[in-house]
Order: structure tokens, then sequence, then C-alpha cells
């Protein structure tokens, strides 16, 4: 399925060339800078950066194998982070930058700390929670439905997977 049509399925979720702004793409070029940082150290290269007004308040890649941990996310590191440093928990006037589709731990605590806009770039068929198999940062008997915005650096961040998979895959790992 081509993106158009992927999108034409989702209309929930727009594109990101169309509304992204230049600091939103500088932050996802961050979050694949930290997804290079997981793959190095051997994680599934996802790397993700909360941000307000150009100031990036929290940022994280993958270490769920590191420190043995299943919700060590990028998303749930980089939430956690700002959260911290803003000595708060809503995140309503933040943005989260995210190299692939949050899974469903993930989407549920952006909406449980109503971050305003999510940006993801490549789509997670398997396990994504925005639009691909779930819907949850858009269902309305939630309490909060962050803007998303889907595609942004979509070919570079894909591409990242799709390397670190087959890497495993040859050598027989996981």
């Amino acid at each position: 399925m081509s993106l158009l049509d992927w999108f034409r399925r989702h209309p929930h979720v727009a594109p990101g060339g169309s509304i992204a702004g230049e600091r939103d793409k500088q932050m996802m070029v961050r979050a694949l800078d930290l997804a290079r940082q997981a793959a190095a150290l051997g994680e599934v290269p996802v790397g993700a950066v909360v941000y307000r007004n150009g100031e990036i308040l929290g940022e994280g890649f993958n270490r769920r194998e590191m420190d043995h941990n299943p919700a060590a996310h990028a998303e749930f590191l980089a939430i956690v982070e700002a959260a911290r440093r803003l000595g708060d928990w809503r995140l309503n006037d933040c943005s989260l930058a995210v190299t692939l589709e949050p899974c469903i731990m993930c989407a549920g605590l952006i909406v449980n700390a109503r971050v305003g806009r999510v940006l993801y770039g490549a789509v997670d068929p398997k396990a994504g929670a925005c639009a691909s198999l779930y819907t949850i940062t858009s269902d309305r008997r939630l309490n909060h439905r962050p803007e998303v915005i889907a595609g942004l650096e979509a070919e570079a961040s894909g591409a990242m997977l799709k390397t670190f998979f087959r890497g495993l895959r040859t050598r027989g790992d996981r």
C-alpha cells in the first residue's frame, strides 16, 4: 500500500510533510540521531524528543535490553524526563517527535500525559497504536486526543529499522 493510500485509510492522522514546520523537522532529525545511538548499543533504533517552543525538554532512545525494563521505550523515557524537568505531568503545550509510531503503552502514556502533538516517522503495522493497528490517540472515549502527524522522515526511520532487523536475522539474534 502506498503512503497516500495509507493516509486515505487513516483520515484522523495528518501527513507529516504537509503540516510539520521546520522546527518539527529539526526535532525529528534529533530523534533519528537518538535512534542511531540505540542501534549502536544493540537496541531497536527508536528515538524520541519532547519539546516546547524549540526547547528540548526530554529525550530518549529504546533501552529495554540494556535496562532489562519492558517500559524503557524511547517515548516513555522522553516523556518522563520532560515531566520531571517541567515539574508537571501535564504536557499539553508540548510536542513529541518519535521515529516509529507509538505502541499501545506509549500511546496510553501520551494520552495520560496530555501531550499536545505527536509526530512520528515510520508506521508500525504490528504494534502501532496511533493509526496502524489501534487508534488510541484519537479515541473519542478518552479524555485527551493529541494532534497526530505521521510520516515525518518516514523513509529514514523505516530504513534504519529494516537495516537493524535484517542484521538481527542474519546473526540469528532474538
